[in-house]
């Protein structure tokens, strides 16, 4: 359940989808600034961060 609701934050809001899989570090600033300039950018790297990176720590 909690990868669904990832999934659906990460497409909507992806500092959001990024901020629940891996915490407030450097991997969400770097998404805020890129979807701040324009959305595609934060969503391709929310997706290639919670999806394919891999690892990090997921809040339970």
């Amino acid at each position: 359940m909690m990868e669904l609701i990832t999934l659906i934050a990460t497409v909507l809001l992806p500092p959001l989808g990024v901020a629940l899989k891996k915490g407030l570090g450097t991997d969400f600033l770097i998404n805020l600034i890129l979807t701040l300039i324009f959305y595609i950018p934060g969503l391709v790297h929310g997706i290639y961060v919670n999806y394919v990176q891999g690892g990090g720590r997921a809040i339970a």
